[in-house]
């Protein structure tokens, strides 16, 4: 939902002030140079938070605000006054009209921002909107836990990936660091002391910086209460204790709506590649074979008919790597790509063991393969 402010104010600098704080939102900004065309632009527009100067001609934001709550079709719309600092008595004074908040000018456009997300949902724009992030953008992922060995192993865990891990102990270390630099997700232990993860979970969905944050419990799998309490309040994710880093990566990136097909499909020259990862895990060879279609699809629709599948990283042969090596080269001959294999040593020595696997065709490595695709012996499928 795009939300409406409408600044009702003499100054022209301070509408410009106010235009630039919101600028970042999704937002639209509505302005007027009086109270005349404060209630006539709110009549109209039926803007969902109105901020109004108390000093102004023609009808003072006193008048106005008093005819607003007046009116029943306005008296709902929230109003925070501006005033100069002479001014906050008066305002304090006004607000039994019906002020949901104040600011004194000169203000920081930070704090505007920060009393109307009090108000209203804002909600950040993106900079660059049509550029889907991928699983090697960098990251920053903030996690908050007393316990140092907890956060070495989650930092040790996703070094591989561009993700900055910052580990804080403290509440107010997180409310600080949030302050600074928002952070592109973040984990709270539960076995923090008291109440302190929900009374920080609270504080930053509070927080319009980091109000669509999405913030990750961390608690022993038998704890189930605190489980509940996290799902109950709003937590987007229970990681329990110990932790799984594979699935641990899965979720951030889920949650951080990152393009994860990028981990096993890419376009190299004139052949789609298709790798998998050393721990092929129930849920890495799900995800790789839900992108798999449409990534195929696509590179012929890209004009490229050759298809590279590189399993050389993996460490051991299972039914559940065959099933989708199956289901790889059955999609590949569906749409007319010609595809060739690239195991390491023990894959290929491994796949002689398997009645439908004996006869396939390997490649050392992907240069060859690239090289070679559609020239090798085509190999034999099998139902699993």
């Amino acid at each position: 939902m795009r939300y409406k402010v409408l600044t009702v104010d003499d100054s022209k600098t301070v509408r410009i002030i106010v235009r630039k704080a919101f600028k970042g939102y999704d937002c639209e900004i509505l302005e007027a140079a009086n109270g005349v065309e404060g209630l006539a632009m709110a009549a109209k527009e039926s803007p969902d938070l109105i901020l109004l100067d108390v000093t102004m001609p023609v009808m003072d934001g006193v008048e106005m605000l008093t005819k607003i709550k007046s009116d029943p079709a306005l008296k709902g719309i929230p109003v925070m006054m501006l005033t100069a600092e002479g001014g906050r008595d008066n305002v304090l004074k006004i607000a039994k009209i019906g002020v949901r908040d104040y600011l004194v000018k000169p203000f920081k456009e930070e704090v505007l921002i920060e009393k109307a997300g009090r108000i209203i949902d804002l909600k950040p724009l993106s900079e660059t909107p049509t550029r889907i992030k991928s699983i090697f953008d960098p990251a920053t992922i903030l996690v908050v836990e007393d316990k140092p060995a907890i956060v070495l192993q989650i930092q040790e865990g996703l070094k591989h990936t561009p993700w900055k891990v910052q580990g804080v102990s403290h509440q107010g270390e997180a409310i600080d660091f949030c302050a600074r630099t928002p952070p592109d997700l973040i984990i709270v232990s539960l076995s923090l002391p008291e109440d302190t993860a929900f009374t920080l979970f609270r504080l930053v969905r509070t927080n319009v910086k980091t109000k669509y944050t999405p913030v990750f419990a961390l608690v022993v799998k038998t704890e189930t209460v605190q489980q509940q309490q996290a799902q109950t309040l709003g937590f987007g994710a229970i990681i329990t204790k110990p932790i799984d880093l594979s699935e641990l990566e899965t979720k951030i990136a889920k949650a951080m709506n990152l393009d994860m097909s990028q981990r096993y499909y890419a376009v190299e020259g004139d052949c789609m590649i298709m790798r998998l990862p050393e721990n092929c895990s129930p849920g890495i060879l799900a995800e790789a074979g839900n992108y798999m279609k449409p990534k195929f699809a696509a590179a012929v629709d890209a004009g490229i008919n050759k298809v590279v599948i590189d399993i050389h990283q993996v460490r051991s042969l299972h039914m559940g790597v065959i099933k989708l090596l199956f289901q790889a080269m059955q999609t590949s001959r569906d749409l007319a790509l010609q595809f060739a294999l690239v195991a390491n040593a023990q894959i290929i020595t491994e796949c002689k063991g398997f009645e439908d696997t004996r006869g396939w065709t390997f490649f050392d490595s992907l240069e060859e393969a690239k090289a070679n695709v559609g020239k090798a012996p085509v190999q034999q499928l099998a139902a699993v």
